[in-house]
């Protein structure tokens, strides 16, 4: 994909840069930590730690990279904590650039460095078990037509809304809430008004964070409905 670049963010690991909408996948501040923090820190662990006894269930809207389902494969193997995982993408990368990524080589957990080819190797439409701990499904399909599954743990990580606002729309979160699980967590980075706003209209409660390096804040909510 010529419109595609491959760019080193300041912790040392890949995002990519892309040159038709001028957007990054990742933070340019921290591909890694951006996402441990957003997703796993803010996310995963708030509800394992506030709901220990439901087995996290989490659909992702945006694999992009695979950095999150990786990020979450690591965590569920190191914790032990059984996670099934579903991710929603229109449009896949190329094995040509999954495979130059460095986010392995840059957490540098040798026990768990094979994850990440896994996760790109898994087929798409069908669930498949990446590990003993994390079974993922890939599906090629935006959340506005997409209707399976029962989910208590949202990681929202659609391109910002300057650049795609389609993605942000009051009908998009409204798909979301009819998937969510009462108490479900939705976490993404971030933070405007209307999206707290349109979060709340479709039954989520929501908070303001302190956000990743190089964002001030985030959001969080928990569904109610």
């Amino acid at each position: 994909m010529q419109n595609l670049r491959l760019v080193l963010s300041e912790d040392g690991s890949h995002t990519l840069y892309n040159t038709e909408i001028d957007e990054t996948y990742h933070s340019i501040h921290g591909a890694i930590q951006e996402s441990d923090f957003v997703f796993i820190h803010t996310g995963l662990e708030f509800l394992n730690a506030s709901q220990p006894k439901r087995v996290p269930e989490i659909l992702e809207v945006g694999f992009g990279t695979g950095l999150n389902a990786f990020l979450t494969a690591v965590w569920a193997e190191k914790n032990k904590v059984s996670i099934v995982y579903t991710t929603l993408e229109t449009f896949p990368l190329p094995e040509e650039i999954t495979e130059k990524l460095n986010f392995k080589d840059v957490i540098s957990l040798l026990p768990y460095s094979d994850l990440f080819a896994k996760i790109h190797q898994c087929a798409w439409g069908d669930f498949c078990t990446i590990s003993p701990y994390f079974k993922l499904k890939k599906v090629q399909k935006g959340i506005e037509k997409f209707e399976e599954g029962n989910y208590n743990l949202i990681y929202f990580d659609a391109f910002a809304p300057a650049k795609q606002p389609e993605l942000w729309d009051l009908s998009v979160f409204d798909s979301v809430a009819r998937l969510c699980q009462k108490h479900a967590v939705f976490v993404t980075y971030c933070a405007k008004g209307q999206v707290r706003r349109d979060l709340q209209a479709v039954g989520f409660s929501t908070e303001r964070l302190p956000g990743p390096p190089g964002k001030r804040e985030m959001l969080r909510g928990i569904f109610k409905i």
